[in-house]
């Protein structure tokens, strides 16, 4: 049989068989009803398996589109959630400054200064540090030379750079600090010089005068730029200088530089 003609007849029986089906369903004057019934009694079992099948496909992909969007609020939740941690955490922080700005203010000498509470901003990365960064400048009185203190009235460094809203703190730890001050229980007289950021040192204290581990140390006001009565630190070792002409010592500061937080800058003798 030629290829054309079976071509042909296939076209016919498949059109014949959809003019029936369409028919049936269509249904003209309920003339095919008992064929109707039939087919559809016949057909049920497929009906039901291609429904069920069909059910699950969705079901399975409503589980993926489900788990899509689980995703994506899962992420939107753990971002806001971060973002709220990042939040709290820094209003903490901002809190806990706050509060020890508040406790050193009342220890500060208020009463005798006129003092800019500051805080500090960056630090020299070598450790025990030569420098600090507070978070005041020009544009809040700060000029270069004014002493830095803490609570207590404790002398820890002088402004040396100042920008619009920061300034540059040189400590007396620095190589280049040099300040004059006295011995408390003795009033003898030296230069407190910093080491490289390593300590100080007590120098130019004449022979005949008397200086002996234990005591305090005080800015002696000499010179007129520094106020005469800050605390530095403590004599922990006492010493000939190399040409024996006078003495020196080590002096041990009243609080570690790497730690400070809060300082003030001395504006000003109320």
């Amino acid at each position: 049989m030629p290829k054309k003609t079976l071509t042909s007849k296939i076209i016919k029986l498949i059109l014949a068989i959809a003019i029936c089906l369409l028919l049936i369903f269509l249904n003209p004057r309920n003339f095919f009803n008992p064929v109707r019934g039939t087919f559809l009694k016949i057909s049920y079992p497929f009906q039901k398996t291609f429904y069920l099948a069909g059910q699950k496909t969705h079901n399975f992909f409503s589980l993926l589109f489900s788990i899509g969007d689980y995703k994506k609020n899962n992420e939107k939740l753990i971002k806001e959630n971060n973002e709220l941690s990042a939040k709290l955490a820094d209003a903490q922080d901002q809190k806990r400054e706050n509060e020890e700005l508040r406790k050193q203010l009342e220890l500060s000498p208020r009463g005798k200064y006129n003092l800019e509470p500051s805080l500090v901003i960056a630090q020299d990365p070598r450790g025990s540090g030569s420098w600090i960064v507070i978070d005041k400048g020009k544009a809040d009185g700060i000029a270069e030379g004014m002493p830095v203190i803490v609570f207590d009235g404790i002398l820890v460094g002088k402004i040396s750079e100042v920008y619009s809203n920061s300034s540059k703190v040189f400590l007396l730890s620095d190589s280049g600090s040099s300040t004059n001050v006295s011995d408390v229980e003795t009033s003898a007289k030296g230069i407190l010089t910093g080491e490289y950021g390593l300590g100080l040192k007590l120098g130019m204290v004449e022979q005949t005068d008397i200086i002996k581990s234990g005591d305090d140390i005080v800015t002696s006001g000499l010179g007129g730029l520094m106020p005469k009565g800050l605390l530095v630190g403590k004599i922990d070792q006492v010493s000939n200088s190399s040409d024996k002409l006078f003495q020196e010592a080590v002096v041990r500061p009243k609080v570690k530089y790497s730690d400070l937080n809060v300082v003030f800058a001395i504006k000003g003798v109320k």
